[in-house]
């Protein structure tokens, strides 16, 4: 077994390592855009940055659907691309082409005592959301395949091969960081220190409504996706929800109650935002109208993005290319941490 006095075994130094991925679920939306990706594209400068499809992760609620996950995980790589992501700057790359993913997720369920698991808020709700349980009790929870509830070791897995110092994420996945930190803290008491236990880098996420006023997701059809045309892009947000009491172009309303209002204070100016909010609460402006200013916004941050797309989607070799050279420096870090974890436990 490994000398447990040799603390911050293969760490690294330099610029902090940072992990994230994404379920290959399907095109992305500016929800995506919005609340993940200008995130990443802001660390690239200044953080070594391993950014990864997480087609395991999309077996953990879809496992009797897999006939997209290869075509969906290929889209999203466009997407990432277009959106400006350089893979000069970031390793890009796929979950299960690093079969050591697998085989520390294995270690580390060995290790983590089930209740957890189980406490964790993100599955449950995650859980109801998909219709699995109805409450929280015991009978309940055992619907819950292992692949969902082992999400959280999965994920540990994912971001702890890496030694990432930093984790990029939104409030709500805040608890699956500090269950990473936990398995972290387990492992390095029980056989050295090995693994970094990794920070949260809060994202400041804009809220993303889609057109029917819920959070914007493929599953609802209520999406603006990146790849859409301008034509596509105004006919869906020119439908969007608006404040219920605005039934007739004459009733006044209030921004507050108008899920649209939320995308012109991610698009439009100051002046402009002053302006639809009077305009609003006199009826001074319609609805359609207002909804038109912030479209204009929303089609001229897409439209270089969607050239890119059009661009990097007719170089199917240049795609393959991204994959094999992210996956193999993928490979050679995560190769080197199993072997630092397998000499600590014992198993060389």
């Amino acid at each position: 077994m490994a000398d447990k006095k040799k603390q911050g075994a293969g760490l690294k130094s330099g610029p902090p390592r940072v992990v994230s991925g994404m379920r290959p679920t399907g095109s992305l939306h500016i929800g995506h855009l919005l609340g993940a990706l200008r995130g990443w594209l802001a660390l690239l400068d200044d953080a070594d940055c391993y950014f990864f499809i997480a087609d395991w992760h999309a077996l953990t609620t879809g496992y009797e659907k897999t006939d997209d996950i290869a075509a969906s995980g290929r889209d999203m790589l466009v997407d990432w691309l277009a959106a400006g992501l350089d893979p000069e700057k970031a390793v890009l790359f796929r979950q299960s082409a690093v079969k050591e993913h697998a085989e520390l997720h294995l270690l580390l369920s060995m290790i983590v005592p089930t209740p957890w698991l189980i406490r964790n808020p993100t599955i449950k709700e995650q859980a109801r959301e998909l219709g699995l349980i109805q409450s929280d009790d015991e009978a309940e929870m055992n619907k819950i395949n292992y692949g969902l509830l082992g999400y959280p070791i999965l994920q540990s897995a994912d971001v702890l091969i890496y030694r990432a110092q930093r984790v990029p994420v939104g409030i709500d996945q805040v608890p699956h960081l500090e269950l990473m930190r936990e398995v972290a803290r387990r492992f390095n008491r029980l056989y050295g220190q090995v693994l970094p236990e990794p920070q949260a880098l809060l994202t400041e996420s804009p809220k993303i409504p889609g057109t029917d006023g819920r959070k914007m997701g493929k599953s609802y059809g209520n999406a603006v996706f990146l790849s859409d045309s301008a034509e596509e892009v105004d006919k869906k947000l020119s439908r969007m929800m608006t404040d219920p009491r605005r039934a007739r172009r004459t009733d006044p309303g209030d921004p507050a109650d108008c899920p649209a209002f939320n995308l012109h204070k991610v698009y439009c100016t100051d002046d402009e935002i002053a302006a639809v909010t009077e305009g609003c609460k006199t009826a001074g402006i319609g609805c359609l109208d207002c909804k038109k200013i912030m479209i204009k916004h929303v089609n001229a941050d897409l439209d270089p993005i969607r050239e890119r797309r059009a661009e990097i989607a007719s170089r199917p070799d240049y795609l393959s290319d991204v994959l094999e050279h992210g996956n193999k420096r993928a490979t050679e870090v995560a190769a080197a941490t199993m072997a630092d974890v397998r000499a600590a436990i014992g198993l060389e």
